[in-house]
């Protein structure tokens, strides 16, 4: 895979307009510049996480002994999930946080920007024979988009309003879709040649 296309994965799954309402209605009872350094606190720790997911995810699969065509096929159906409750969200799901004193760790870098599908992702590339600067590369291109998006996100969510970072959404997820089925139809491949030989 490509740096873009690298980047663009997990920015979609990072999900940082998606979350700019959660992370909103955690800070609100905070003070504005306080809630600025919270956000960049939370960010630098998802980060130190995803990044320690990437080194694990390789010695992981190695030890598993998992095939490349496993990896990009499992990889396909994380994708192709997330992708698909990005486009259908369960509106019930994730509106409640309520957190009386300042948050730490949960539930800003972890699971809101580095998730179960972040996590999971950088641990399948990680083995897919990418060069780990351009992964490294993308993972921080990724959280750099994410991470200034959140620091705005009060300015975003007073100009887009909710229906403009749902449409927003549901195009990444879209998107994420298409990027899932291209992984199942590499991971397929071989076997399907190996069928009509």
């Amino acid at each position: 895979m490509t740096l873009f296309s690298l980047s663009l994965s997990f920015f979609l799954l990072m999900d940082s307009i998606g979350n700019v309402p959660i992370f909103i209605s955690v800070l609100k009872e905070i003070d504005p510049k306080r809630q600025q350094r919270i956000i960049f606190r939370e960010l630098i720790i998802a980060l130190g996480i995803i990044i320690a997911f990437y080194f694990l995810g390789a010695w992981l699969l190695t030890t598993l002994k998992i095939s490349q065509q496993a990896v990009l096929i499992s990889g396909g159906i994380i994708l192709f999930i997330i992708g698909y409750k990005m486009l259908f969200p369960d509106d019930a799901a994730g509106t409640n946080w309520n957190f009386g004193k300042e948050p730490f760790l949960v539930p800003l870098a972890l699971p809101l920007v580095a998730g179960p599908a972040v996590l999971a992702a950088v641990m399948l590339y990680s083995h897919q024979g990418v060069a780990p600067i351009i992964c490294l590369s993308a993972i921080l291109i990724a959280w750099l988009l994410s991470t200034v998006i959140l620091l705005m996100s009060t300015t975003l969510n007073r100009l887009l309003g909710e229906r403009g970072i749902s449409a927003l959404e549901k195009l990444m997820g879209l998107i994420l879709i298409m990027l899932a089925v291209q992984m199942l139809l590499d991971g397929l491949a071989p076997l399907l040649n190996s069928t009509n030989a």
